[in-house]
């Protein structure tokens, strides 16, 4: 879809209406995407960035240009697309209440929406382990949270707590069997809280949304090339990242699955994606990370659950949602998919133990 933006955003990177043609892409929810081109054929990302999820763009802006700096000077080689400065230098351009950024284009590179062999989760893995390695010296106290809690367990444990406090009885009733699931794997929580502060699960950079989406593989070949939308690029543990990759690389269908006999683990995948992040960061992973891989699943998966019940509760006001019980459906899905990680942790937990 071609379209028009205000020419005060082009003018701000040294272009105009007359020199670019700016498309719509990307399948992303958060940000809105463009590509422009100019009329001699260099190629740019420029996109308006959601000020609803992240209220504060210039944390994003502050966090990406430190990091790039510190990447320039300590891995020079490697591909990091941070943002191209403004005319005035500035890292955004803020403009009628919205900020922009450009960004720059990555060529013969794809990004995929979905999995089709286990070398694209291998590789996908390898790029984001490779990246959270690369700044393994940084020094996280630098960087600023993008969004608060996103990954905090407890927290979405009390707002489900809240929500289920709150919700009208015929939510509670729809959603009894779910409820009950949810408060039956709180041990989660705790299991997570007994480690949180131990010196040996140290606070990392890592990229929080590591979806397949969000990193480029050569056109031809799927070798991974680089880590893309870097919005959530802030201090975290490992598990989020390995967790993230596990719920959305093992199951060949998404949370939108309402068929839940579909929702398995897919067993190469998962080795393909435990090789890839380990081929990157087992050089730098304490004992008690190493002993939390196979849990860092089960911590995102029953998080992601807890957040589509919690909104199933409170009127589906969060997720989008096409009918009125798909919020339901999607924590049906996660808590199916959050058993199927218990079910097969033996063999899990083997395969892990081989690629260490």
């Amino acid at each position: 879809m071609e379209l028009n933006l205000a020419e005060e955003i082009l003018l701000a990177y040294g272009f105009s209406s007359e020199t670019v043609v700016l498309n719509q892409i990307g399948s992303g929810h958060i940000n809105r995407t463009f590509l422009l081109t100019t009329k001699n054929g260099e190629k740019y990302i420029l996109q308006n960035i959601n000020t609803h999820v992240f209220n504060d763009p210039n944390a994003i802006a502050n966090n990406i240009n430190a990091v790039a700096k510190y990447l320039k000077t300590k891995s020079p080689n490697y591909l990091f697309p941070a943002p191209v400065a403004t005319e005035g230098g500035e890292l955004m351009f803020h403009f009628e209440e919205q900020y922009w950024r450009l960004l720059p284009f990555v060529p013969n590179t794809i990004a995929f929406d979905t999995l089709s062999e286990p070398k694209q989760a291998y590789e996908a893995a390898k790029q984001f382990g490779k990246l959270t390695h690369l700044l393994n010296g940084y020094n996280t106290e630098n960087l600023k949270p993008t969004i608060i809690g996103f990954h905090d367990l407890s927290w979405r444990y009390e707002q489900f707590t809240l929500a289920l406090n709150e919700a009208k009885d015929d939510l509670k009733n729809s959603a009894s069997n779910e409820i009950e699931t949810a408060l039956h794997h709180h041990f989660i929580v705790d299991y997570y809280n007994s480690y949180e502060r131990s010196n040996n699960f140290p606070d990392r950079v890592i990229h929080h949304d590591t979806k397949i989406s969000n990193v480029l593989l050569a056109e031809h070949s799927f070798d991974g090339i680089c880590v893309i939308d870097l919005d959530t690029l802030m201090p975290g543990k490992f598990i989020s990242d390995l967790g993230d990759m596990m719920r959305t690389y093992l199951c060949a269908f998404s949370e939108n699955e309402t068929d839940l006999s579909k929702i398995k683990i897919r067993l190469d995948y998962f080795r393909a994606t435990i090789e890839g992040y380990l081929s990157e960061m087992s050089a730098i992973l304490t004992e008690t990370e190493k002993d939390l891989i196979l849990f860092s699943g089960k911590y995102i998966v029953y998080m992601q659950a807890l957040r589509f019940l919690t909104d199933y509760l409170n009127g589906s006001i969060y997720y989008p949602i096409a009918y009125p019980t798909q919020n339901l459906d999607r924590a049906k899905n996660q808590f199916k998919l959050l058993s199927e990680l218990f079910e097969n942790e033996k063999v899990l937990q083997g395969i892990i133990e081989e690629c260490l």
